[in-house]
């Protein structure tokens, strides 16, 4: 029988997110180096190369991977001979190791977490509360699972009510290209299949903290070995959504996903229902195991996993930022490289929203947004010499429904964030003569280091949604929509399946 102390498990919870904060696995790693070797596309193959520069920097760096150090997901399986030597309960002592975790002054985590969701959503300044998943197994061990997931791909997790007789792939097929590039690919999908609705999505999420092991089972299948059902759906759904020609952060290319789990369970004779959960280019998740000794020593992994990448952030367009003009904006073409030189401005959601009250009430903005670009963008403290920590951007799609308000009615030229934009947004792009502009997602820490000044301008209470003004030096972007409204999103996937071959998908 083991006894688990309270200070040992609240110490290895806080040791477990900040691992996870700064190290991918380096089975993810070894994966997204292999589909950068294969890699054809210029664009795509550029996204991954910040994607693993930025990986490397932060495991050297000990600083987070994304700017969206995520919500706190824990799964514990705890054996029946367990006993707990603690005056908290479980989810008060997980509790307390995310807040340990978020606060290190050496290491301090973006705060994401909003209390009272669908009213004054307020952040709680420390993370928490965690997500906690238990389960009661044989043993006298207890089993963890620390995972952060980010918004953006959490926000593209499906759910659907299958009849038995459809397809599964179908469905999947159906449903990759609806969830855009928000979630951040090259990642990995997540897929649960069966039990109840919410047993389903729980399955897919469970699904994501396994290992990148795709490789094995095209291994297997070359050898001629006989496959599950499980695994034969597995690489199915894998070769065709990467035929789909997604392609990293969604610009077109050979890999949208670099793995694909599923997990089943039993499920009534009426039902099959589905659930999908993509892990984004900051996929963590660290796992160990409390057997009373103490607490967890996590090895750091060996840097020499990482390939020996460097990148060149001064191949594009110099654009300097504080003399810009709407017909300079006007003739930037799709997919052209820019490097931003000046003054640029910050602004997510709530400063959006914020900006839209004023507006109404006819009273002044805090900032002048005339011939300005907005970087959507929610960054994490700096610690000792930095001026502002790791500041990937965020999903774009988010602000569309501000976008022609902002454009109409405070001067502003341009927008940079992550992803693609809806139709509104690029309707709103073209009526104006703007642009928008892509910085990659999940290579917040190699962002961070073009930005040389930072300071808070605007709405301060709101914490990092607060408006920032940032001076830049050559910040690498896309033009992901020129002022003609031509999206590299819609054009760059569009021939990447033409060269690899169209599937054929059913209507469900």
């Amino acid at each position: 029988m083991s006894t688990i102390r309270q200070e040992d498990f609240i110490q290895s919870i806080a040791d477990a997110f900040q691992y996870i904060s700064y190290y991918h696995p380096v089975d993810y790693i070894k994966a997204l180096a292999a589909a950068y070797q294969r890699e054809e596309s210029p664009a795509a193959k550029d996204a991954i190369a910040q994607i693993l520069v930025n990986s490397r920097m932060c495991a050297e760096g000990h600083r987070p991977l994304c700017q969206d150090t995520g919500i706190c997901v824990v799964f514990l399986k705890v054996g029946m001979n367990v006993r707990w030597d603690a005056t908290l309960s479980v989810q008060e002592m997980v509790n307390e190791g995310v807040r340990r975790a978020y606060l290190d002054p050496d290491n301090k985590l973006r705060a994401s977490v909003l209390a009272d969701p669908a009213g004054a959503r307020k952040n709680t300044r420390d993370n928490t509360p965690a997500v906690v998943h238990y389960e009661i197994v044989p043993g006298d061990h207890l089993e963890v699972i620390c995972a952060a997931k980010g918004g953006g791909s959490e926000n593209k997790s499906k759910f659907y009510a299958l009849n038995p007789s459809d397809s599964i792939v179908d469905w999947v097929l159906k449903t990759v290209p609806t969830m855009g590039a928000g979630w951040c690919p090259p990642g990995i999908l997540g897929i649960g299949i069966g039990g109840t609705p919410e047993k389903s999505m729980l399955l897919a999420k469970e699904s994501l903290m396994a290992p990148v092991d795709i490789h094995e089972l095209q291994a297997r299948a070359g050898r001629g070995e006989r496959l599950n059902r499980v695994e034969e759906l597995r690489l199915e759904i894998f070769e065709k959504v990467n035929a789909l020609g997604i392609g990293a952060q969604g610009l077109g290319g050979l890999t949208t996903v670099l793995d694909v789990k599923i997990l089943d369970y039993p499920t009534h004779a009426a039902s099959l229902p589905v659930a999908m959960i993509p892990n984004c280019a900051a996929t963590r998740h660290a796992h160990f195991h409390l057997d009373g000794s103490g607490p967890v020593k996590l090895a750091p992994p060996d840097l020499e996993d990482w390939p020996k990448l460097t990148y060149d952030a001064s191949q594009g367009k110099r654009v300097d930022l504080d003399s810009l003009t709407p017909a300079q904006v006007a003739a930037w073409r799709p997919g052209e490289v820019l490097l931003l030189n000046g003054k640029i401005l910050t602004g997510r959601d709530a400063a959006h929203q914020r900006i839209q009250q004023m507006l109404a009430k006819n009273e002044k903005l805090p900032v002048d947004f005339r011939n300005r670009v907005i970087y959507y963008v929610g960054p994490v403290d700096p610690v000792r010499d930095e001026v502002v920590g790791p500041a990937g951007p965020t999903t774009s799609t988010r602000m569309d429904k501000f976008t022609e308000m902002m454009l109409a009615e405070t001067g502003l030229i341009g927008m940079i964030g992550k992803a693609e934009r809806g139709p509104a947004a690029i309707a709103a792009i073209k009526k104006h003569r703007s642009a928008y502009l892509m910085a990659v997602g999940g290579a917040a820490y190699l962002v961070a280091k073009a930005i040389k000044a930072s300071r808070v301008v605007g709405f301060e209470d709101l914490g990092m949604e607060a408006i920032y003004e940032f001076e830049v030096r050559d910040m690498p972007v896309t033009v992901a929509v020129d002022a003609n409204g031509i999206s590299v999103h819609e054009t760059g996937p569009r021939e990447w399946q033409a060269r690899i071959g169209k599937i054929p998908v059913k209507t469900i």
